[in-house]
């Protein structure tokens, strides 16, 4: 019975921050403050919701252009790699949040970039999009495994933050995120207060970075490879 006062109170405070996020940012101007704005109101989150938060290794974040990828288990993830990276990120999104009330506004004002997963003439459309985004400087951040679900595993790369790394010929960086599947679970509307930890693991040549960052990724989170 405990949990569901903690889960309320949650919900609330998410809801109120990022309100707070959006009011903000309609207000700025410029793209980096709005981001500020976004990553400290997540770490704002995790603090008021008692979930201890760690970020590890972001020396290795090159000062360069680059892709950050990452392992996806939850749906806290945007929030936590949001308040863990800098605000030099774009982050490229299914396209279906862009439906979602305000939160698809919230992210549009942050500079994020939306791609059709199901219809391959979009998707080839908004590749070059975001293509054109790399090429111009701007460093991107990728959850490649696309989505997640109930099973415990690093699922299959997808290879659009790869080919947009190699086109414009910046390197990629493996990131893993620990503890948010426990955190909140898929499957259900749960919240445990556990830790997460965020660890920058290494820089990669991205012609080779698909298939190393995802065994870095998966070797340091511990869960197995999908088949």
């Amino acid at each position: 019975m405990l949990k569901l006062p903690y889960l309320v109170y949650c919900v609330v405070s998410f809801t109120l921050l990022g309100l707070a996020a959006l009011a903000i940012n309609l207000f700025l101007p410029s793209l980096r403050p709005r981001r500020v704005v976004a990553g400290t109101v997540g770490r704002i989150f995790l603090w008021v919701s008692g979930i201890p938060f760690k970020v590890e290794g972001l020396d290795r974040l090159p000062k360069t252009p680059c892709v950050v990828v990452a392992n996806h288990a939850s749906y806290i993830d945007g929030i936590v790699i949001a308040a863990a990276l800098p605000p030099d990120f774009a982050f490229v999104i299914k396209k279906e949040m862009v439906r979602v009330p305000l939160a698809g506004l919230l992210l549009r004002r942050l500079g994020s970039q939306f791609v059709e997963r199901f219809d391959r003439h979009k998707g080839a459309t908004d590749a070059r999009r975001v293509l054109k985004l790399a090429a111009s400087g701007q460093s991107l951040m990728f959850f490649p495994e696309g989505t997640f679900d109930e099973t415990r595993q690093i699922g299959k790369f997808l290879g659009g933050a790869f080919t947009t790394a190699a086109r414009a010929e910046i390197p990629v960086v493996a990131v893993a995120i620990h503890g948010t599947r426990a955190v909140m679970p898929p499957g259900g509307l749960s919240i445990h207060r556990l830790p997460i930890r965020v660890e920058v693991l290494a820089v990669l040549p991205a012609d080779e970075a698909r298939l190393r960052s995802r065994e870095m990724i998966a070797q340091a989170v511990g869960d197995p490879l999908a088949p």
